[in-house]
């Protein structure tokens, strides 16, 4: 008896098309997302990098490490600022911090020098009892020492007196431990006018009283030249009133001028109409 062939089996499969309709709709979400977060706060960044999810959801767009540079890309576009940038930023604020540091030190250090420079001159001055025609005076663009027309000249002359030149080698010999600063001689006279054979008017007395006296100074080998120019005031910058004879005598003077180099722009002393030794 023939046996009964048995009816094949066959495997059913599961339906998988509703695949499709859930990959259009995940998707959908996914544009939806990417909208809902821009509109939540709009930029240019944030729109670039839509664009960019678009078109990599619907034409492939670019890889994820393209899309990773476009977004970094599109942080400089916003206005925000790179790595590269912001290093940059706190080296320029580290330099100029010890840039200022160093300024700091250096104009104490130039501050403590002029004031042991003044002490000097006020115990010579003190101890030589010649405190009515010599004065110091500190201040923030220069150290100033101011000599009486008696104590260096005769009346109406520019030539250093003899025994004038004891003051101006001791002066000298007290300068040259402190090198490094610019030395300004100014002459000045009272609104008595003169005209003579020598000279024919106050800027020329104050001219030769302000150069004849830095030439004595010069003469202590030690003091570098470069560093010195004499100027003429004539009668223009008194500090008393000419209407008296003792304000006039305190106008007509020698004042030198010890000049810090480190100051504001607005108290440097202007050396126009300086001649060099």
């Amino acid at each position: 008896m023939a046996k009964k062939a048995r009816p094949e089996h066959h495997e059913e499969h599961a339906d998988e098309s509703w695949l499709l309709p859930y990959s259009d709709l995940m998707t959908l979400l996914l544009a939806l997302f990417i909208v809902l977060y821009a509109m939540s706060s709009a930029n240019v960044s944030k729109f670039e990098a839509m664009a960019e999810a678009f078109d990599s959801v619907f034409n492939g767009g670019k890889g994820i490490m393209e899309h990773t540079s476009t977004t970094e890309d599109s942080k400089t576009q916003d206005g925000s600022k790179t790595v590269e940038q912001m290093a940059a930023e706190k080296a320029a604020v580290t330099k100029k911090d010890t840039a200022d540091d160093t300024l700091a030190k250096l104009k104490k250090k130039e501050q403590e020098d002029l004031t042991k420079l003044k002490k000097q001159l006020d115990s010579y001055i003190n101890s030589n009892g010649l405190s009515n025609q010599l004065d110091t005076k500190l201040n923030q663009s220069q150290l100033q020492i101011t000599i009486s027309d008696k104590a260096l000249f005769a009346s109406g002359e520019a030539t250093v007196k003899p025994n004038s030149r004891t003051l101006a080698a001791a002066i000298a010999n007290i300068l040259k431990n402190f090198p490094g600063y610019n030395i300004q001689v100014i002459g000045h006279t009272d609104n008595v006018p003169i005209s003579n054979n020598a000279f024919k008017s106050n800027w020329d007395l104050s001219s030769g009283r302000a150069n004849n006296f830095m030439q004595v100074l010069l003469k202590n080998p030690n003091l570098d030249p470069v560093r010195f120019t004499s100027t003429a005031a004539g009668e223009y910058h008194p500090v008393a009133s000419n209407a008296t004879a003792s304000g006039r005598a305190q106008n007509r003077r020698v004042e030198v001028s010890i000049i810090r180099n480190y100051q504001d722009s607005e108290n440097k002393i202007s050396t126009s109409n300086a001649t060099s030794p």
